[in-house]
């Protein structure tokens, strides 16, 4: 990368709402050599992209400022993954935790700073609270004790909390960010002095304060709560090295190498399973409550838990890659961009705010002129306006919830690019779905086992002595059946592939031949019977093989790839939702249509990538919003022509990069939920604009009217912010069906 387009990575901390990301944004972007500058407020990440020379250290300054703690920020995933062991890396949470670095070392500002993210109680803003409550109380008892003085000890204990609030301003002012909420609030107090109003001035400043440190409470709750995921996988893993085990660091395992892991162990990285049989307990990754049994070649993900016995896993992902940090790598990054909701709203503010200003201006002058009213009380009506006009109820109503949602879905494996998916997901009124791996399993299966003159299970036997060895789809799926059955496999003699026709071989002296049809009726003859039997099984979209014994028909197996678990309860609850599903399949006719009636769903077949993304692109051009979910390469192009592309299971790299969202663990009834996914999560915005407006507009008409005055103001703004905070963490709790 040339230095030119240089990213710059930095932690800040002490962000609690919208507008602190604002004033960052504009006081580093005035900087010489500063180019984009890119905010997150859930994730307290700040990205500065360099076009020139900056300054030694003037980013710091110029975030210290105004207020916040800043540290540079480690790149990539690993970042991510191994914070526990790098002390330089201090974005994370550990509200929970209690871990106390000392920083003494280090030459970033970040003594008791939120950077660390430690206990609330520890961080500058509670310190700056617990101070100014105490000098306040302090007052309280000085003025019943001394009267005479009770003015000027409010005076003090107000100072005591309004300076570093002031000092904020005034930075904010110079460096892009006239119209802050600081400023708003240092005008209210330091005019509610002038009009001898000391004691509440006071008040109002603890009450600013402690709003402000609740913001800051929860907003370092929600960012737990992604960051929570990272934590799922083990710091450490246990590596089979010259005949024993090492134990080594997570973060450092490389592709293929060959882990251990014990009963109630959390697996360490993304891998298959060489060698042992045990129940997987994916809860903490999928949220499914049944633990998976799993075996030699299945997949299992970091962060879950080995329930029975001792597995001996092979890794395929490195810690970067693993399913966690590829959960928390596209999370962060869709927190960092901005649904149009959010976008509207940051803009509505940016005119809000100096209205606030001018409304409250007129509030205090006009009556008094106009109608010659006292101005001490209308001048004290006017500041309380300015306090009920604090934007920050308005301003975080939706990042919160589009954050809370986003976390909520990743928690159930549902992946999100960004806000305007999530925004847009609930207008979704058609879903295309591909059959392979989407609606179906991806891998035959044995459905029936014929028997003609044999029992089923000595044909399983035999197809299965025919197959030992064979990785050929088909043979894993004969030899899948006769492992659930526990059928006797004897041992076969000669047994070789007859190209494009079947195998053959001998078995305890028997001449052994499992064919196709078309093959074995080339050796003899059926009789009607037996054509009507493969006939059914071939019309329900099975693939059927005869199995000959010396020159008799022993018996038939019939194949195929079997719907997902879930797949007819997931299009139901799509129709349930009024949303169309059709099946787009690249597959043949006859097995789509068995496949398609089994689940109820329309079926278009025998289908190129091109075909898919031009039915994608005519039932857009009928007026309708189309998701397409599908798993492979050859979805890819139909993924990106739809207006939402969800990429299913692990799926192709490809399939996961056109993609705007992906559904982890391959439940079909999970479409349905990332669309009440996006429903929850609108609804939530419409009912936190509605606090955060209502409160506001109620305080406006009993303040004009003198019901209430500037205590009040201040407790609806913090009491609409913390509000809206706490509605938002509800989507937390969602759980989909």
């Amino acid at each position: 990368m040339s230095e030119a387009a240089e990213k710059l990575k930095f932690r800040v901390g002490g962000m609690d709402c919208a507008a602190c990301v604002t004033k960052i944004e504009n006081a580093v972007g005035r900087l010489p050599g500063v180019g984009e500058v890119g905010v997150s407020l859930p994730n307290g990440t700040m990205t500065v992209t360099r076009t020139g020379d900056i300054a030694k250290g003037a980013i710091e300054r110029q975030v210290k400022a105004l207020g916040y703690q800043i540290a540079p920020q480690k790149s990539g995933a690993a970042a991510t993954m191994d914070h526990a062991d790098h002390g330089h890396d201090h974005g994370h949470d550990h509200s929970d935790h209690n871990h106390d670095h000392d920083h003494a070392d280090h030459d970033h500002d970040t003594g008791h700073a939120e950077i660390i993210d430690g206990p609330w109680w520890k961080t500058r803003k509670a310190l700056l609270t617990f101070i100014s409550g105490g000098a306040l109380l302090v007052a309280y008892i000085a003025g019943q004790l001394f009267p005479s003085i009770g003015h000027w000890a409010f005076l003090l204990a107000m100072v005591v909390g309004l300076i570093p609030v002031a000092r904020r301003a005034v930075v904010a002012g110079m460096t892009g960010t006239p119209f802050s909420i600081e400023t708003l609030m240092t005008i209210a107090a330091v005019g509610a002095v002038f009009i001898g109003a000391t004691e509440e001035a006071a008040t109002v400043v603890l009450l600013f304060l402690i709003g402000e440190l609740l913001e800051g409470v929860a907003a370092g709750r929600a960012r737990a709560s992604i960051r929570g995921l990272a934590d799922l996988v083990p710091k450490l893993a246990l590596v089979e090295r010259d005949g024993g085990t090492t134990e080594v660091p997570a973060a450092a395992l490389a592709v293929g190498t060959i882990i251990l892991v014990r009963p109630g162990d959390r697996i360490a990285a993304d891998g298959v399973i060489v060698d042992g049989s045990s129940a997987i307990n994916e809860a903490p990754v999928t949220g499914e409550s049944v633990p998976k049994t799993k075996g030699p070649s299945d997949e299992v993900f970091a962060g879950t838990i080995n329930a029975d016995a001792v597995l001996r896993v092979r890794v395929t992902a490195a810690a970067a890659d693993n399913t966690i940090a590829r959960v928390v790598r596209l999370v962060e990054e869709a927190q960092e961009s901005k649904a149009p909701t959010e976008r509207f709203i940051d803009r509505f503010s940016k005119y809000y705010t100096p209205g606030v200003l001018v409304v409250g201006a007129l509030v205090a002058i006009l009556p008094p002129l106009l109608a010659g009213q006292p101005w001490d009380e209308w001048i004290y009506k006017g500041l309380a306006i300015l306090l009920i006009g604090c934007p920050c109820a308005l301003v975080i109503s939706t990042p919160a919830a589009i954050a809370a949602g986003l976390s909520a879905g990743a928690r159930r494996g549902l992946l999100l690019k960004g806000g305007a998916v999530l925004e847009q997901l609930r207008r979704i009124d058609t879903v295309a779905l591909d059959k392979t791996g989407t609606l179906t399993e991806g891998k035959p299966q044995v459905t029936d086992v014929v028997g003609i003159g044999r029992s089923e299970g000595q044909v399983l036997s035999l197809a299965a002595a025919l197959e030992t060895g064979s990785s050929h789809p088909l043979a894993l799926a004969v030899l899948a059946r006769a492992a659930i059955d526990k059928a006797f496999v004897p041992p076969a003699a000669g047994a070789k592939a007859v190209p494009g026709k079947g195998v053959t071989g001998k078995v305890g002296g028997e001449e052994l031949f499992l064919a196709s049809p078309k093959a074995a009726e080339e050796r003899l003859s059926f009789d009607a019977a037996l054509r009507d039997r493969i006939g059914e099984l071939n019309d329900a979209g099975k693939t059927v093989s005869v199995l000959l014994v010396g020159a008799e028909v022993a018996g038939l197996l019939a194949i195929r790839d079997e719907p997902r678990a879930d797949a007819a309860l997931g299009i139901d609850r799509l129709d349930d939702e009024a949303v169309r599903t059709v099946m787009l399949t690249g597959d043949n006719e006859r097995t789509a249509k068995a496949i398609g009636a089994d689940l109820g769903i329309e079926v278009r077949a025998g289908l190129l990538p091109e075909d898919k993304q031009r039915i994608v692109r005519e039932l857009q051009q009928q007026g309708r919003v189309v998701a397409k979910v599908g798993d492979g390469i050859n979805d890819a192009p139909a993924l990106a022509a739809a207006d939402i592309g969800i990429a299913m299971g692990g799926g192709t790299d490809v399939a996961l990069e056109t993609a705007d969202a992906a559904i982890l663990h391959g439940r079909v009834a999970d479409i349905a939920n990332m669309i009440g996914l996006s429903k929850a999560t609108m609804g939530n915005i419409a009912q936190n604009i509605t606090v955060a407006l209502g409160l506001k507009a109620v305080f406006l008409v009993t303040t004009i009217i003198g019901v209430t005055g500037l205590w009040p103001a201040i407790l609806a703004d913090t009491g609409a912010t913390v509000l809206v905070t706490i509605n938002a963490m509800r989507l937390l709790g969602w759980k989909g069906k």
